[in-house]
């Protein structure tokens, strides 16, 4: 694989996306239309279908083809956390001697570590997280302009090499991601226990409080913002809250325990306290507008 000492990759470098779904595609239709030679492997012979036919890919198999795993210098795994390890496991046998190995997985302590246990030793795994997606899932709704205002994590181990971490980076800049970060993977969880998995809970929640069907008639912007993300995945997001459970557990009871002060101060009618807690949010949600 050639990188050079920019950390760009190099056009040679051919690349298989294992899992086409919303962001795989997106991954895909990214880094064909830059030149490189992608190939796809998915469950869904209609989704290869779908991908060849519109340029997505170049090649691409309804099943594990060993003849495109042993090709790719470059493999990314856009896979649900619980499969990586076991896609992994079980089609290591075909990989190139050298070849790097990536993801997508939102959640990475219960990934990371089963990863590197079983893989080859003449192979690494480098784990990442593009913190980019939509509500609606499979390759018809993938699109390659998602990334230009996202954040994409690195997310190595004191087993990653320096050379790996830096493929990876360099992945990431390809891609067009606004902002790339490096965590640990028990930073990184603990981060998108907060940002990310609390978010969707509160959402969830939100529309689960309603039964009424007559309320999309009154809506506005407020409650369209905050609600987005409630039409979601549920065997993926189920997967990911039972992965990060402890801390996942940590922040809703931290949410709880703020929002039971807002009532609380509500139920007394003390301003002065429900002031000061929307001057904190109104100062900590400033620093998001930042440049």
């Amino acid at each position: 694989m050639t990188l050079d000492k920019k950390y760009v990759l190099g056009k040679d470098v051919k690349i298989l996306i294992v899992g086409l779904g919303m962001i795989g595609g997106s991954y895909a239709s990214c880094l064909t239309k830059q030149g490189y030679d992608v190939s796809a492997i998915t469950r869904s012979a209609e989704t290869i279908e779908y991908a060849l036919s519109r340029g997505i890919i170049a090649r691409g198999a309804a099943s594990p083809d060993p003849s495109l795993i042993s090709s790719a210098d470059l493999i990314i795994i856009a896979l649900y956390p619980h499969t990586v390890a076991e896609w992994i496991g079980e089609n290591q046998k075909y990989f190139k001697s050298g070849a790097v190995v990536t993801d997508v997985t939102g959640v990475k302590g219960s990934v990371v570590g089963a990863v590197q246990k079983i893989l080859r030793d003449d192979c690494e795994f480098i784990a990442a997280h593009p913190m980019a997606g939509r509500e609606k899932s499979g390759i018809k709704y993938s699109d390659d302009t998602i990334f230009r205002v996202a954040n994409y994590i690195i997310v190595p181990t004191d087993k990653n090499t320096e050379e790996a971490i830096e493929i990876c980076r360099a992945l990431g800049e390809t891609l067009g991601f606004a902002r790339i970060s490096v965590l640990s993977p028990d930073e990184h969880d603990e981060m998108i226990a907060f940002l990310s998995q609390l978010t969707h809970c509160i959402a969830v929640s939100l529309m689960c409080s309603s039964d009424d069907p007559t309320i999309s008639r009154y809506t506005g912007d407020s409650f369209r913002d905050l609600t987005r993300i409630a039409k979601i995945n549920d065997e993926m997001w189920s997967e990911l809250f039972i992965a990060n459970k402890e801390k996942l557990l940590f922040e809703m009871d931290n949410f709880l325990e703020n929002f039971k002060a807002l009532r609380d101060a509500l139920e007394r009618e003390d301003r002065d306290k429900m002031r000061e807690m929307m001057r904190t949010s109104t100062e900590r949600r400033e620093a998001f507008d930042k440049k």
